[in-house]
């Protein structure tokens, strides 16, 4: 290139070095290329678990004067596997492709590496990123997906958790999607333009719906100025019309008690994502609501809530139809059927409180256990039975007031499903399962405790815009122990108060 004379300053202009990561990411076909692996010991078998685990087919030669039974045993397993147990020479690389030097002699890795770049060929020294030519990244593997992360060699370990955190974040059904492009992308027909708009608007729905930025004084003065016009409103209301302030007045207390309960048990609800149907059941117990009407009010608050919880994970794709549809039917059955039964017996509330007070004190254990053993991973064995634990979880939610959460989303997880996908699908199903018991409670029952359902109807709604907002401000864990020991405690209260009343 020629400078003209007014380039001078560019010339002139010092070198900086780039900032930040330089690599050049790329994916081999190693199949199609010879592996050179010097090393057979802990190092030797860990890059050769590496390289195998990604591509199994890989040609691979190794190198070593000593070999673990570990590496002989894996390369038994993979036909394109070579061991030649011999101190290494020069000659060894002459057909190589790639090297990989991982012996637990310097010397003799930066001996191998001299030797690989004679011939030109690039080679990766074990714990030696300044020796390297390549690294051998983090892989994430759902499918025909597969991401790899490095960290330019500064730090493996944040390259490791990097890939645990994102192997539990990215959904196995992952594949299937890639599956399905796949088979779109085959069947489109038209120029490539028209490809790339298709392709573009059936790969929209991934990015989720737009958010507009964020503003949070703007969002304190609309929230400020509502509460303070309702404030105002009904201060107005007050001394302006002597029948509202009549009206008021003659609420029944158990109304605002009601009111606050269900408040503050869907903040809990929304920071640990379950515990509003036993928390409410056992509180509506204490205070004397026979077990029917406390089921009723549980599952009307929730309609509103769960419908609106499943509409948003349906709109984000959070939901798994097939999960979703095997869970339904089951769910609203099993839902029916127990608030039938429960209904039913209203009149021998005095028997049947006592009954879903051992239920209350049973999910109260679970909640602890499950605050116990928070940080546990979950199983791998995906739970076959679905409808049967829809079928159950429905009955069970109907006749203790609750447990649709505790049982059957905790029963999905801990069974190898997607906590993201379960927790959509659960909330969505739940919408439904709540409405049809709901519907079953209110034909059956002649008479109900309106004012303590309406209580929790309220509280819960009001408390629904700002639940998101504590959930990831609190301690779950803090919150599910605390949960659980009041219900245990509040539980074991009204069994001893049955058993006391009558023997």
């Amino acid at each position: 290139m020629t400078l003209l004379p007014g380039d001078n300053k560019l010339a002139a202009r010092p070198y900086q070095k780039p900032q930040g990561n330089q690599l050049f990411p790329v994916f081999l076909k190693l199949e199609n290329l010879h592996t050179v692996l010097v090393g057979a010991g802990k190092v030797g078998h860990e890059k050769l678990t590496a390289l195998l685990f990604n591509s199994p087919v890989a040609a691979i030669t190794i190198i070593s004067k000593e070999v673990l039974p570990q590496v002989i045993d894996l390369a038994a397993q993979h036909k394109n596997v070579k061991i030649i147990q011999k101190p290494f020479e020069d000659a060894d690389l002459d057909n190589a492709d790639l090297v990989i030097a991982a012996t637990d002699d310097s010397d003799l890795n930066k001996y191998v590496r001299q030797s690989a770049h004679d011939r030109k060929l690039l080679i990766n020294v074990a714990d030696k990123p300044e020796l390297c030519d390549f690294y051998l990244g983090s892989i994430v593997q759902k499918g025909d997906l597969k991401l790899a992360i490095s960290t330019n060699g500064k730090s493996p370990t944040i390259a490791k958790r990097l890939r645990e955190v994102l192997n539990e974040a990215l959904p196995e059904e992952l594949d299937t999607t890639l599956q399905q492009m796949h088979d779109i992308r085959n069947n489109l027909s038209g120029d490539f333009t028209h490809k790339v708009k298709e392709l573009n608007r059936v790969t929209a729905v991934l990015l989720g719906p737009k958010k507009a930025p964020s503003n949070n004084n703007l969002k304190l003065i609309v929230w400020g100025t509502f509460v303070l016009f309702l404030l105002i409103t009904i201060a107005a209301v007050w001394y302006k019309d002597p029948e509202f302030q009549n009206y008021v007045q003659n609420i029944s207390p158990v109304f605002y008690y009601f009111l606050g309960a269900g408040f503050v048990f869907a903040l809990i609800d929304g920071a640990i994502g379950m515990s509003y149907g036993v928390t409410s059941t056992t509180f509506s117990l204490s205070m004397g609501i026979p077990p029917a009407s406390a089921s009723m009010g549980v599952h009307l608050s929730e309609i509103m809530s769960n419908g609106i919880a499943g509409w948003m994970h349906y709109r984000m794709g959070n939901v798994n139809w097939k999960l979703f549809k095997l869970l339904l039917l089951p769910g609203i059955i099993g839902a029916v059927t127990g608030a039938y039964i429960l209904s039913s017996l209203e009149h021998y509330a005095m028997y049947t409180k006592p009954v879903v007070s051992v239920y209350t004190l049973i999910l109260g254990i679970v909640i602890f256990k499950k605050a116990l053993s928070l940080k546990k991973k979950r199983t791998t064995a995906k739970i076959k039975r679905i409808s049967l634990l829809g079928l159950g979880g429905g009955f069970i939610d109907a006749v203790g007031g609750g447990g649709w959460g505790s049982i059957v989303l905790s029963t999905l997880i801990a069974g190898g499903r997607h906590p993201r996908f379960s927790l959509g699908t659960v909330k969505l199903s739940r919408f439904f399962i709540a409405l049809m018991g709901s519907l079953t409670f209110i034909t059956m029952l002649k008479s109900a405790h309106w004012d303590a359902v309406a209580g929790l109807v309220i509280g819960s709604a009001l408390a629904s815009p700002v639940a998101a907002k504590i959930s990831n401000k609190i301690s779950a864990k803090a919150i599910m122990m605390a949960v659980s020991i009041i219900v245990v405690a509040i539980s074991i209260r009204s069994i001893i108060n049955f058993l006391l009343k009558t023997f």
